[in-house]
């Protein structure tokens, strides 16, 4: 029989598993606060009404607004459960700017996965490097896809090789996600991303980030792309008035997606 802890401790418990990682599962928490499955559910409904954690599907994770200074990136499966909202509303402003008969990339990422979903069924071609997406494309789609070659590198979920020429592929938009956003540009913390990222935006008339506003207080080590380069970006409606003027003031055009509020999971 199990004998489980005060409630005290098992929520500080469940709010110091928040501090190492942005979000945990009921199960990734069996092992910190030793308690049976129902006494955790039960604590993760008492934290969430009190504001401290929020529930997601399958979880938990920080609060709204509440954001981590991370300098590494997060694994792709651990990211799609992060500010699902706002990645989602992002996404469908931005399936409002591709036509019948565009020739489109789309990076690897979660936001962009969301995004390349709402395309599956319609008539254009994607060139992708994210294999999550080329997988459920295979399985949903009747676009057309073509898929970048070279070795999975599983924790983004890209397929890449340094040793392979660049795709003979040329789009009129290429969409892609960020790790951070800054006067330095676009960053991020894998360094594998910054030759993919470069070597493809140079074969795309339009580069258009998908960026939930978390991404403005993130910091990442590798510069990608200058602001000056990105043509547009998307975010939520929980941008800055100092980040959406910074923005602007670059030439970049901003496109904000209402985000709905948040219903309890």
């Amino acid at each position: 029989m199990r004998v489980e802890g005060a409630e005290p401790e098992r929520h500080r418990l469940i709010q110091e598993a928040l501090k190492e990682r942005p979000f945990a599962t009921v199960r990734d928490l069996l092992d910190v606060v030793g308690a049976s499955p129902a006494t955790i559910r039960r604590d993760i409904a008492k934290l969430h009404q009190a504001g401290v954690i929020r529930k997601v599907f399958g979880g938990i994770a920080l609060p709204e607004g509440a954001h981590v200074q991370r300098m590494h990136a997060r694994p792709f499966m651990e990211n799609r459960v992060v500010n699902v909202e706002a990645k989602t509303a992002i996404a469908v402003e931005a399936a409002k700017l591709c036509h019948d008969g565009d020739s489109l990339i789309i990076n690897g990422g979660t936001t962009s996965f969301i995004f390349a979903q709402m395309l599956a069924r319609r008539s254009v071609k994607i060139f992708t490097n994210s294999m999550p997406l080329a997988a459920w494309l295979w399985e949903n789609g009747i676009c057309h896809v073509t898929i970048a070659g070279g070795e999975l590198h599983r924790e983004p979920g890209v397929v890449f090789s340094s040793s392979m020429q660049q795709p003979d592929v040329f789009a009129s938009k290429f969409f892609l996600g960020a790790q951070a956003l800054g006067l330095e540009g676009m960053l991020e913390s894998h360094p594998l991303m910054v030759p993919i990222i470069t070597g493809l935006a140079k074969r795309a008339d339009e580069i258009i980030v998908l960026a939930d506003s978390s991404k403005f207080e993130m910091r990442a080590r590798y510069p990608v792309l200058p602001l000056t380069r990105i043509s547009t970006v998307i975010t939520d409606d929980r941008i800055s008035e100092t980040h959406h003027d910074m923005l602007t003031n670059e030439g970049v055009e901003v496109i904000v997606a209402a985000v709905s509020p948040q219903e309890p999971a």
